[in-house]
């Protein structure tokens, strides 16, 4: 091993492999460290790659990485404890390069974005904890693993929501019930020609869907259910709050989200193959730290650079693009011989140029608005409730979508209150 890197990243998740990879690519001395035996060992998060952010490090990077399949349907489902209503989005657009995303699972594909570092020229050590930065004075030049002091130029923090690196720097994310959820996933093994025959999916092409109500018992979060090429994750993602206020365990909510008429049928036959549960930092922009200090950069879920509108959790692209600005910034140092936090300073400028930092910003308000309690249970319900008045031929006289509506709101929310939460809505989402 080198005496000394220009670079060591902590962590090799998305962020910190495409940190690792760009400086590698760069000619830079750079050293990769991950805790698990492996990348990607606790395959965490949902499993959908949105966005092409990785096809700019990588050019068509679906052609080697194993992506399991592109996402050419989307679905949104409302749920009442026996009704279900979905909207579900199909076009021909969604089979084309660029595609919209992919589903992943991260122990293959932590796993290859670790080994694309070393083909680059990176060295990747896994197996071995970080313990501690070292300091000279108030600027970080290096860390301690497994005994040994290995200075650097300067490190990178992409160790996750809990960062040591960032928390002993003094740029930890400061995580509090409101501003985190946790998630819990299963993986589910099952044929694929039986996915693509029940999810109306062909080839590569398969389904993100997403569901909101009866899910979390009515409480703030969600569930998923991702195709993958011979299994399916399965999830829900609960704001930690609402647990702890509720009595609720995240564990138990699967298990009746499993039950559900509208999941049980999709999932029917598989079998469980894996489970993980995940903190997941859903407080937007103000969760954010302070990403640099002399010597040191933080990325990922370790900044909480994660966005979450209400219409899906944001994270693998957002920690790809930091992780690839904090490359950017440091070959920048490295040019100028100068790894102070004023020039660091530049990695937040190019986050706000990029749709990081610029979507952070505009949705700052969606955690305000994700704490409305009725987008949980009373307009779910009142979905399922009208779209089974609509739908059902009595042989009595029919009424008009506006008469049933106004009848299901009477006593439950008001026509100001709905108008009220639609403007929220349009400002937010």
């Amino acid at each position: 091993m080198k005496e000394r890197f220009d670079a060591i990243v902590v962590g090799g998740g998305p962020a910190g492999c495409a940190a690792a990879y760009t400086l590698a690519k760069g000619g830079l001395a750079v050293l990769l460290v991950e805790r698990g035996r492996f990348a990607g060992v606790k395959n965490m998060t949902g499993g959908v790659l949105y966005g092409p952010v990785l096809h700019d490090l990588i050019p068509e990077f679906w052609k080697e990485a194993p992506v399991e399949r592109h996402v050419s349907r989307h679905v949104i489902t409302f749920l009442s404890e026996k009704t279900s209503v979905s909207i579900d989005f199909n076009s021909a657009g969604l089979d084309q390069p660029l595609y919209d995303g992919f589903t992943v699972l991260r122990a293959r594909f932590d796993r290859w974005f670790a080994d694309k570092v070393e083909q680059a020229g990176g060295v990747v050590i896994t197996g071995v904890r970080v313990d501690d930065l070292l300091w000279d004075g108030q600027r970080v030049v290096g860390i301690v693993a497994g005994g040994d002091r290995i200075p650097a130029e300067v490190v990178i923090a992409a160790d996750g929501v809990n960062s040591v690196m960032a928390g002993k720097a003094g740029l930890g994310v400061k995580l509090s019930p409101e501003n985190v959820n946790q998630g819990v996933k299963e993986v589910i093994k099952m044929r694929r020609e039986v996915i693509e025959e029940r999810f109306n999916v062909a080839g590569d092409g398969g389904a993100a869907m997403h569901f909101l109500g009866f899910c979390t018992r009515g409480v703030h979060g969600g569930g998923f259910l991702y195709t993958n090429k011979e299994s399916l994750s399965l999830g829900v993602v609960v704001q930690l709050q609402a647990l702890i206020e509720n009595n609720l365990k995240s564990v138990e909510l699967l298990e009746g989200f499993k039950a559900h008429p509208a999941v049980r049928e999709l999932i029917k036959g598989g079998t469980t193959v894996e489970y993980s549960a995940h903190l997941v930092p859903a407080g937007g922009l103000r969760m954010v730290p302070r990403l640099y200090t002399d010597g040191l950069l933080v990325t990922g879920d370790a900044a909480a650079l994660v966005l979450a509108t209400g219409r899906a959790l944001e994270g693998l692209n957002f920690a790809l693009a930091s992780g690839m600005a904090a490359a950017e910034t440091v070959k920048l140092a490295k040019a100028k011989g100068d790894f102070s936090k004023e020039t660091l300073s530049q990695y937040e400028k190019l986050l706000a140029e990029s749709f990081v930092l610029r979507d952070l910003k505009k949705f700052e308000q969606s955690a305000d608005f994700l704490e409305n309690q009725r987008l949980y249970s009373l307009y779910p319900g009142l979905a399922c409730s009208l779209a089974e008045k609509i739908f059902r031929v009595d042989g009595k006289p029919k009424k008009t979508v506006w008469q049933l509506a106004r009848e299901e709101m009477k006593g439950k929310v008001s026509l100001w209150q709905l108008l009220r939460d639609g403007l929220a809505a349009r400002r937010t989402i």
